[in-house]
């Protein structure tokens, strides 16, 4: 299957990322949020991402201009049926990616293949409730998305070879690499990354060290380029409280148990950088360590 134009469900991180490495692949792409201000929002990121690019000699400025002529936007979801590839970019949370799917599949085109940027939710699950669960499978994007190399390729326990063939190739005309992952919690990234994000918080919780110490040890000692707790506030505290209530509902193993020092910091609404505050503050002009 030939795919040409992709529909981005969702404006926000991930979103604007999609849309951006797309249509600077050569596809024709169509971004939709509820937000008209998201959108606006979205394409003025991604003029100065592209910007980014030009200056560092990484492509030209033509390309520039043809990637955000490729890029159109739309508050109305309905029409992305037209597209040939949709990639919910949503919220991390199920109901709200159902709707989404319950609102798509009545103007979809027949061939159009259905996908998902969860990080954790079972796309097996998420397939068997639309029309083609054969046509439906995870894309899952690393975050930032014009920098991370990788993409997990999930298969839901219906997906066929062609759908999957054809998200194969488009993610190697990104020029990205594809990691094929089995439909468990948290596919492969999450499944390793989030319980030592958990563990770095029970850490912190048990006053072992503080979040200076604790991100400073991993950085200098493991030669991680980010600190777990930094790391936690980069991904927003929300989703890697969903991504282990995830792992602890989905396997019902206890050593995935959140670390109530991270459903506090949620509960306070300290999500990390998007909110301006989570392990660090970062409301002045360098972010301070707020434990």
């Amino acid at each position: 299957m030939d795919i040409k134009t992709i529909g981005v469900v969702g404006a926000g991180q991930m979103g604007n990322g999609i849309a951006h490495v797309m249509a600077l692949a050569g596809y024709e792409v169509l971004l939709n949020d509820i937000d008209a201000d998201a959108l606006e929002k979205a394409v003025a990121l991604i003029d100065k991402n592209l910007e980014r690019q030009v200056s560092r000699d990484k492509i030209s400025a033509e390309d520039k201009a043809a990637a955000l002529a490729r890029i159109s936007t739309t508050l109305e979801l309905t029409e992305l049926g037209a597209t040939d590839l949709v990639i919910e970019a949503a919220t991390e949370r199920e109901e709200i990616k159902q709707k989404i799917f319950d609102t798509l599949l009545p103007h979809l085109q027949p061939h159009t293949i259905l996908t998902s940027n969860t990080s954790s939710i079972s796309i097996t699950r998420l397939a068997s409730r639309t029309d083609r669960p054969e046509k439906f499978m995870g894309f899952h994007f690393m975050n930032p998305v014009p920098v991370m190399q990788l993409v997990e390729l999930i298969r839901g326990i219906a997906t066929d070879r062609e759908t999957y063939d054809a998200c194969l190739a488009v993610v190697e005309k990104l020029g990205k690499t594809a990691a094929s992952a089995e439909d468990f919690p948290a596919f492969i990234v999450n499944r390793i990354l989030m319980p030592m994000i958990n563990e770095a918080v029970y850490t912190l919780y048990e006053g072992v060290g503080s979040v200076q110490s604790i991100d400073q040890s991993m950085k200098l000692g493991a030669n991680h380029p980010m600190g777990p707790l930094e790391l936690a506030d980069f991904i927003g505290l929300d989703t890697c409280l969903a991504i282990m209530n995830v792992l602890h509902d989905g396997l019902a193993d206890t050593k995935y148990r959140p670390c109530p020092l991270l459903t506090k910091y949620v509960e306070a609404g300290w999500l990390g950088r998007k909110a301006g505050r989570g392990f660090y503050d970062y409301r002045g002009e360098t972010p301070v360590p707020t434990r």
